[in-house]
């Protein structure tokens, strides 16, 4: 039977991880919980690019974060089911053209 309720939430974690940078980020956060300057490091881009990203992950329900003083640390809400969508992702192998 197929369900009349449309996948809305499904889709906006899909389009989440559509961003080369964010599909990274997570991919960092499933070794654990970074801080938003280690995370800056990793990539060329600015801090605010950089905390964009992350509000939109968050906002996606895949990251949360903590803080701690000054600093804000991101980890994956749910790291067994993100890393079962990023293999899947990984697993299409998707041909380039």
């Amino acid at each position: 039977m197929i369900s009349k309720k449309l996948p809305h939430k499904e889709a906006q974690v899909l389009k989440t991880l559509g961003h080369p940078i964010r599909l990274h980020i997570v991919e960092v956060l499933l070794d654990g919980e970074r801080c938003v300057n280690d995370i800056r490091e990793l990539f060329q881009v600015t801090q605010p690019n950089i905390s964009q990203h992350l509000n939109l992950l968050k906002f996606s329900g895949i990251v949360d974060y903590r803080q701690d003083k000054n600093l804000r640390c991101y980890f994956l809400k749910n790291p067994k089911k993100t890393k079962k969508i990023i293999e899947a992702i990984k697993a299409l192998e998707l041909s380039e053209q």
